[in-house]
């Protein structure tokens, strides 16, 4: 038998059960030992004690647990022992102990399995953050991406707009050059004279159409509805859709007589039509015709539309290879095409269909494969009809004003603008002074008195027209002032401003109105 010294490691280690005889118990030292020894066994444990004590003991066995610390697995055995009756104990305490064994190997094993669950969880969330931190990347270089398409694509379309435009500017250029090489020869013939200043004027109205398609194309113009007649929209619409489609395509035209007017934004309108025909010649590799149709439409609910009123409905049809049943649903989708990689964004249709709806209409498509797609825009009719002037049809003119007979104060960079500006102010009876910057035009105001000041937006030498205006307005709040310019963004810059804005290039009935209001 061993020291009841070496118990405590015994236990420790999970000894089986433990026999002591009585007599060990009387030496407090070796008492104090069994006692810490069987306190400092782990949760699982309950190691059998038999105590082998003389016959007497058994009616004092509480005191006896109360001896060893209160220890409830005590097992008494009475002297004389028998070794059968030691046997047959032993194995009944080492059963028991047998399951102690089993929970201790169970919360062993839930110990080992909450380590892995932690380990687990703590690469877990390494892992997390590492996969995040590369979706985030992967995301970033996607939205780079498709800027970059996004990007590339509009340059594309700008250089298939530009380039079909091209040859409509350079006709147009033609006609200034011409003209005023004949205007130097015809000088004292007055009905030819008019002839051509007649066709230079509607040169010149027709290359402010294109300009404003192509601002139109690129949105940087500011947008506003209006109420607009589809046939004046069609002059400039043939141009800038004939410049998107290729020689093997044609454009047919068909509107209404008596169509009604549509309260749209007008650039918005136009650049809804473009992204339909853009997407038209794609739909025809070997060539094949647009048709563009407006019709007046009254819709009903109560015939099971959404929409209810007047309206006109616009369509762009193609004769191309049509849409497969199992896409049409989907192409008003932000970012769905059918296209290949490289050959499109997947906006142009969510852009067209966004525009209706937020113009009170609607957008549907019909198609059939092998025979073609229309896709038709239906917008509200507007209350107002679109009010034009003789003078804005080119060629009407109006009995002489009299003379404004004020000065005016011209800031404008460009030498050519500023000499027919200048011509067309004088034609006024305004007494003009020029200046090219707005530097010059301060010290100018600063020692003479101007009825007004003209001055252009975009400048160089660092103070530009909206500045220079205001400076103006807080020195001389007596003097009227107008700004102007041909510059997209500068207009957008300048409006707001509480001055009046003369967009170039203005024409001269534009310009007299203008100055006549601000001068009276």
């Amino acid at each position: 038998m061993q020291a009841l010294s070496d118990l405590q490691d015994e236990v420790k280690a999970g000894a089986g059960a433990v026999i002591v005889a009585e007599e060990a118990l009387r030496s407090p030292l070796l008492l104090r030992t069994l006692v810490d020894a069987l306190a400092g066994q782990p949760a699982w444990s309950e190691v059998p004690l038999l105590l082998v004590a003389s016959s007497h003991v058994r009616a004092t066995a509480t005191t006896v647990q109360d001896r060893v610390g209160g220890y409830a697995n005590v097992i008494l055995l009475e002297r004389p022992l028998r070794s059968a009756t030691l046997l047959s104990t032993l194995h009944s305490a080492l059963r028991a102990r047998q399951r102690q064994y089993q929970i201790r190997d169970h919360l062993a094993e839930k110990e080992r399995h909450e380590q892995e669950l932690l380990q687990l969880n703590a690469t877990l969330e390494q892992r997390v953050t590492e996969r995040s931190r590369a979706l985030e990347d992967a995301l970033a270089r996607r939205e780079q991406a498709e800027k970059a398409l996004i990007h590339a694509q509009k340059a594309e379309a700008m250089g298939q707009i530009t380039g079909g435009v091209a040859h409509d500017f350079n006709n147009l250029l033609m006609v200034f050059t011409g003209g005023l090489t004949l205007l130097e020869k015809k000088w004292n013939d007055l009905d030819q004279r008019k002839r051509i200043i007649t066709s230079m004027r509607q040169a010149a109205d027709r290359g402010q159409a294109l300009t404003r398609q192509l601002l139109a194309f690129a949105r940087k113009i500011k947008l506003q509805p209006e109420a607009i007649d589809f046939h004046e929209l069609l002059d400039g619409l043939r141009v800038l859709v004939g410049g998107a489609l290729r020689g093997d395509i044609s454009v047919a035209v068909d509107v209404e007589e008596n169509l009604w007017t549509v309260f749209a934004d007008r650039t918005q309108l136009e650049l809804a039509l473009l992204n339909l025909a853009v997407n038209a010649r794609d739909a025809m590799p070997q060539g094949g015709t647009v048709t563009i149709t407006a019709r007046n439409k009254t819709l009903s609910r109560s015939n099971g539309h959404s929409l209810n009123g007047d309206f006109v409905a616009i369509s762009v049809s193609d004769t191309g290879m049509g849409i497969a049943r199992d896409v049409i649903d989907r192409i008003f989708d932000p970012f769905f095409t059918t296209k290949p990689i490289g050959k499109g964004t997947g906006l142009g249709l969510s852009q067209v269909y966004g525009f209706a709806r937020q113009s009170g209409g609607t957008v549907s498509v019909s198609s059939e494969v092998g025979r073609g797609t229309t896709i038709e825009i239906i917008l509200p009719r507007s209350a107002t009809e679109i009010a034009m002037e003789a003078s804005d049809r080119g060629g009407t003119t109006h009995p002489a004003a009299a003379p404004l007979q004020k000065s005016v104060l011209l800031v404008e960079d460009n030498d050519e603008v500023a000499t027919i500006s200048r011509e067309m102010l004088v034609t006024l009876g305004l007494d003009v002074e020029h200046a090219i910057n707005a530097r010059e035009a301060l010290s100018r105001l600063a020692v003479n008195r101007y009825d007004a000041l003209l001055t252009d937006v975009v400048m160089p030498g660092g103070i530009n027209g909206v500045d220079l205006a205001r400076e103006a307005a807080v020195k001389y709040p007596e003097m009227a002032i107008v700004l102007t310019s041909g510059y997209a963004e500068a207009l957008q810059t300048a409006d707001g401003n509480g001055f009046p804005l003369l967009e170039k290039p203005f024409q001269f009935h534009l310009l007299e109105k203008t100055m006549r209001e601000v001068l009276a």
